[in-house]
């Protein structure tokens, strides 16, 4: 494993276990905070974090014969940017009351469709990806 395949794992185990993290604070700290609607947003983030953090995972952990270490690269870079994009712009979007930060979301509802769209793109690289290397 290179340095760069290395440093992904690690990211899309610190990923999952913010995942964790925040499925149990919407568990049991958020319940009662927030409306059914932002709380059933934020697990929506919570959820889309975790697989794309394990997608990010397998990507790693795909022999180069499968995936050429170019496109390991691209769609790490892409799961990782649309986790950021995704799921923690609606974290934030469903906390914005709690933290005082309401004026922003103007400007983070279209953070969160074009984190959606990365993680597709992330997706549709290791799609071709695959697709496009050699078989033995």
């Amino acid at each position: 494993m290179n340095r760069k395949e290395r440093n992904y794992t690690a990211l899309a185990a610190l990923f999952m276990l913010l995942a964790v993290g925040l499925g149990a604070l919407g568990a049991h700290a958020l319940e009662n905070v927030l409306s059914p609607e932002r709380l059933e947003s934020f697990n929506t983030g919570v959820r889309y974090q975790a697989w794309h953090a394990l997608g990010l995972l397998l990507v790693q952990l795909l022999p180069s014969a499968v995936l050429s270490g170019k496109n390991k690269l691209a769609a790490s870079r892409l799961f990782a940017a649309g986790i950021l994009c995704f799921s923690f712009s609606i974290y934030l979007l469903s906390l914005r009351d709690v933290l005082g930060i309401g004026a922003i979301s103007a400007y983070l509802g279209p953070v969160t469709p074009i984190g959606g769209l990365l993680l597709m793109a992330g997706w549709a690289v290791t799609a071709v990806g695959v697709l496009r290397q050699k078989t033995t």
